[in-house]
């Protein structure tokens, strides 16, 4: 009678492990997890995101600096 309880206890283990693999998976199948966000159209959207903000970054600095650089111009070619 002392080896009862452990000789059932690893069927009723398989068992109670069997019933919950098929209802996470039947809960899977009718709540599927949202998209990843490692696909290609979320790294295209955040190269295309990171390539704004270095734009906005270099016009903000051009427009800086652009006193500096604006007499500094292209000699005037020599009148003939």
């Amino acid at each position: 009678m002392g080896d009862t309880p452990p000789a059932l206890a690893i069927p009723l283990l398989v068992f109670a492990g069997g019933i919950y693999a098929g209802c996470e998976s039947w809960w899977r199948r009718r709540h599927p997890a949202p998209p990843s966000p490692y696909t290609h159209q979320a790294a295209r959207l955040a190269e295309r995101e990171m390539t704004e903000a270095a734009r906005k970054i270099v016009e903000e600095a051009y427009a800086t600096l652009s006193a500096l650089y604006g007499s500094a111009g292209a000699p005037e070619p020599a009148a003939q």
